[in-house]
């Protein structure tokens, strides 16, 4: 603890008791430049990761769609940069506050990248009916590496607290992610249904900090400048293996866990504990 307790000193802390409460109501807060100490890093780590993408990277556009959304993930062990961001930076402090817990886990991290043009939103979903893991406390950070206007990440308040999980679909054709789409209900249009929905002007290092069972997602990037994004997924105490009705995303083949059980750590390494 003692080291800990070094270690705090000299990472700023980047959340308060009204981050904690805003992220307990509507499961999404905005935290001030909590990468802003890492943005070269993390810059330089998506170039190598657009150089050589990685076994999951996808290209999101069909024929006759203008521009580049790319995305790819689970390349953190490879990607030094990255790494070291993860590791190094208060990223897991500022988790654990957020969620109230002792420890918090790596579950992945995501890199997507909108050219300018690219008119092609992010769809509606949550992340949570793609992902292996149940329970409340869940953050995902995202965080953009050029200043954002209206291409920023867009949620829905309150969303963490459906009754009904939200279909998952396939983000190049929007189809049913699953073969079976029961017990999901279907994909809103939060702004012609009027929804509460939060989005912020973003400065490079900014993250918007989201439970994984929020609705969120994105506008196409019409700019003149990139929009890259660098967003981490992490877990709490409560955090354990549940089986969905398919191969997940990411699928982590050959994990061999059974459901209530807690994430292996040699996988899915601790980042901090208290």
């Amino acid at each position: 603890m003692r080291w800990l307790e070094k270690w705090f000193v000299m990472k700023p802390l980047k959340v308060n008791s009204n981050d904690i409460e805003s992220f307990e109501r509507d499961g999404v807060v905005l935290i001030k430049g909590l990468f802003s100490g890492f943005i070269d890093q993390i810059t330089t780590g998506i170039d190598k990761n657009l150089s050589n993408p990685g076994k999951y990277a996808a290209e999101n556009l069909t024929d006759g769609e203008v521009g580049r959304f790319f995305d790819d993930y689970c390349n953190w062990q490879n990607i030094p940069e990255f790494k070291n961001t993860i590791f190094n930076s208060s990223v897991g402090y500022v988790a654990a506050q957020l969620m109230r817990s002792s420890k918090v886990q790596l579950f992945h991290e995501h890199v997507l990248v909108k050219e300018p043009g690219t008119i092609k939103p992010t769809p509606w979903h949550q992340d949570s009916p793609y992902y292996f893991v149940d329970g409340s406390q869940t953050v995902s950070f995202w965080s953009p590496m050029d200043k954002v206007t209206t291409a920023s990440l867009r949620c829905v308040a309150g969303s963490h607290k459906w009754q009904k999980p939200v279909l998952p679909t396939k983000w190049l054709n929007e189809d049913s992610f699953y073969e079976s789409s029961n017990n999901f209900r279907t994909v809103p249009d939060p702004d012609l249904e009027k929804m509460n929905v939060l989005e912020w002007e973003m400065n490079p290092g900014d993250a918007v900090a989201f439970n994984f069972k929020v609705l969120h997602g994105a506008r196409g990037n019409t700019s003149s400048q990139r929009r890259r994004a660098f967003s981490l997924r992490l877990i709490g105490d409560d955090a354990t293996f549940i089986e969905r009705p398919g191969i997940t995303s990411p699928p982590f083949p050959n994990h061999g866990m059974t459901s209530g059980q807690k994430l292996r750590e040699d996988w899915f390494p601790i980042i901090f504990s208290q």
